[in-house]
C-alpha cells in the first residue's frame, strides 16, 4: 500500500506511519512504524508518501507528526490528539481498511506505461484507395487551410500503408478518432456504430489494419462516442417520425414534443438535450437499460471480433457514473488487459477510483507545458508547482498510465502555440516524455505541421 498524507507546506520536520493488523493491535498494539518521505511540494502543501506490507490483508494506521518547533501530534480517524502513549495506543484513533479484497484493487494493463501513442485523424492521415475517397474531396495539400465541411479522402488503408513508418517514429500504440459510419469528417456524429464508415474502408481493411498492426507491437485504440448519436441515426429519425409513440423517445433527453425543425432555430432552446448546443447531436440516455445494452454490445463486439486494445470515451466526463461502472465489467470481463481512457479536460478523481477508466487525457498538465513552454506566461516556480501538484492527484498506478498530450483534433496546433518556434515546440515534447504516464504524438507534429483551433488543427498529413 501506498499511504500519502498532505501537509502545509515548511510546517512539518518529520512524519512517522504507526501501522499494522488491527487485530494484532489488540492484543499488542501497532506492529511496526515507518518514516515517511517528503516526495514534492507545491505553493501550499507538502506530500509525503511511505510504502508499507501487512500479511493479513488488513491494516491500521495512525500518523505521528512532528513540527519544526519540535512539537508532535497524532492524527487519525479521530482527527488530531495529542502526542501520549495513551492515544498512540487508543484502538479507535487509527485509520482502519478493514480488509483488502483483491476485487477491489485499482488495476491498470502492465502494457500501457510503456506506450507511445500516436493520434490520428483518419480522414487527414492518407489516402489509400482513392476509388471510396467522398465525391468532390479536395487535393491532398497540407498547406490548405479545412473548412468544418470539408473531406480530403484519408482512409484505413492510408494507415495500412503507413505502419512501417510509424514503427520507425518508435510508435507502439494508435489511437484512431471515431472510423464508424458518419456522415461528417469528424465522425462523432455517429449514424452506425457496428459498421466502418464506407469512406474509410470495410471491417476486413479494418481488421488487416488491427493485424498487421499487433505483428508490429502495437495497440490499437478505438474512440467511443457514447455521450450522444447523430441526427441521421435511426433511433433519432424514428424519434422525429412517431414521436411520443417511437420505440426509442426513452433512448433520449426529449423535452417537448414532437420535435420539429422550427424548433431548431435556436441552439439554447432545443426541445431536447445535445452534446453542448449542437442540435445534430442528440444526447443518449444512457441510464435506460435499452440505451446501455445497445452501447455495450457495440462496446463488446469491437473487442470480440477485431481484437481492439483500448477505447478512448468521448465527452465521458458527461456519462453517468453507473453505466461506466458497467462498461468497465463488460469489456475487462471480454479482455482483462484493455485499457479504458476517458475524455476529461479537468480534475478528474471521481472517475479513477479503480471501478470505471484507467487514466483520463491529461489536459491539465498539457495547459502547464503549453503556458511555460510555449506561452510563456508562467514562471519556472508556479510551473513546477502546478506539475508537482498535478502528480499527487491520483493513485501511483494511475498515474503510470495517464494518456499525455500536448494537442489534439480539439485544440490548436503546438507549433501553432509556439508561434512558429520548433525549439519551444522540442523542449516541450522533452518536459511531457519526460513526466509519468504514455506520451501521444498528434499526427503530424514530427513534421512541424502546423495549424489554428479546430478545423484548421485538421490540416491533412503532409
Amino acid at each position: 500500500m501506498h499511504i500519502r498524507i498532505r501537509t502545509k507546506k515548511d510546517d512539518i520536520e518529520s512524519i512517522h506511519l504507526h501501522y499494522g493488523d488491527p487485530f494484532i493491535f489488540i492484543e499488542d498494539r501497532y506492529e511496526d512504524s515507518k518514516e515517511m518521505s517528503k516526495v514534492t511540494s507545491d505553493a501550499l502543501f507538502d506530500y509525503w508518501q511511505v510504502e508499507v506490507r501487512v500479511s493479513y490483508a488488513r491494516l491500521q494506521y495512525l500518523f505521528e507528526l512532528k513540527d519544526k518547533q519540535g512539537q508532535s501530534i497524532l492524527y487519525g480517524d479521530k482527527g488530531c490528539v495529542a502526542n501520549t502513549p495513551e492515544n498512540l495506543h487508543y484502538e479507535g484513533n487509527g485509520f482502519k481498511i478493514p480488509y483488502i479484497h483483491e476485487i477491489d484493487a485499482c488495476r491498470v494493463p502492465d502494457w500501457v506505461a510503456k506506450t507511445v501513442w500516436y493520434q490520428i485523424f483518419p480522414e487527414r492521415f492518407a489516402n489509400g484507395n482513392p476509388e471510396i475517397s467522398p465525391e468532390g474531396a479536395l487535393a491532398w495539400d497540407s498547406s490548405i487551410k479545412p473548412k468544418t465541411s470539408d473531406f480530403f479522402g484519408g482512409d484505413l488503408q492510408g494507415i495500412i500503408d503507413h505502419l512501417d513508418y510509424l514503427q520507425d517514429l518508435g510508435i507502439t500504440g494508435l489511437y484512431l478518432c471515431p472510423i464508424f459510419e458518419s456522415p461528417s469528417n469528424h465522425k462523432y456524429n455517429t449514424t452506425d456504430y457496428f459498421e466502418i464508415d464506407h469512406h474509410f474502408g470495410d471491417k476486413e481493411t479494418f481488421r488487416k489494419l488491427v493485424e498487421e498492426a499487433h505483428q508490429r507491437g502495437m495497440k490499437i485504440m478505438l474512440d467511443a462516442v457514447f455521450n450522444h448519436i447523430g441526427d441521421q441515426s435511426p433511433q433519432w429519425q424514428d424519434v422525429l417520425k412517431h414521436g411520443k409513440k417511437s420505440e426509442y423517445k426513452d433512448w433520449f433527453h426529449v423535452q417537448e414534443f414532437p420535435v420539429t425543425k422550427d424548433k431548431l432555430g435556436n441552439p439554447r432552446k432545443l426541445p431536447y438535450h445535445t452534446f453542448a448546443f449542437a442540435s445534430y447531436m442528440p444526447k443518449l440516455n444512457t441510464a435506460k437499460p435499452q440505451v446501455k445494452d445497445y452501447l455495450l454490445s457495440v462496446a463488446t463486439y469491437w473487442i470480440e471480433e477485431f481484437d481492439i486494445d483500448a477505447w478512448r470515451l468521448d465527452v465521458a466526463n458527461e456519462v453517468d457514473h453507473q453505466f461506466w461502472r458497467d462498461f468497465r465489467k463488460a469489456v475487462l470481463a471480454k479482455k482483462p488487459d484493455l485499457y479504458i481512457l476517458g475524455e476529461v479536460w479537468h480534475t478528474s478523481q471521481p472517475w479513477l477510483n479503480g471501478d470505471e477508466f484507467h487514466a483520463v487525457m491529461n489536459y491539465p498538465l498539457s495547459d502547464s507545458i503549453k503556458d511555460y513552454f510555449l506561452r510563456g506566461v508562467k514562471k519556472s516556480p508556479q510551473f513546477i508547482n502546478e506539475i508537482n501538484s498535478q502528480s499527487m492527484y491520483y493513485r501511483q498506478q494511475i498515474s503510470e498510465v495517464m494518456f499525455n498530450l500536448l494537442d489534439s483534433h480539439d485544440t490548436e496546433r503546438i507549433l501553432a502555440t509556439a508561434k512558429g518556434d520548433v525549439q519551444l515546440v522540442k523542449s516541450a515534447l522533452a518536459c511531457l516524455f519526460l513526466q509519468r504516464g504514455t506520451p501521444c504524438f498528434y499526427y503530424g507534429t514530427e513534421l512541424e505541421l502546423g495549424g489554428g483551433p479546430d478545423p484548421d488543427c485538421r490540416r491533412v498529413m503532409p
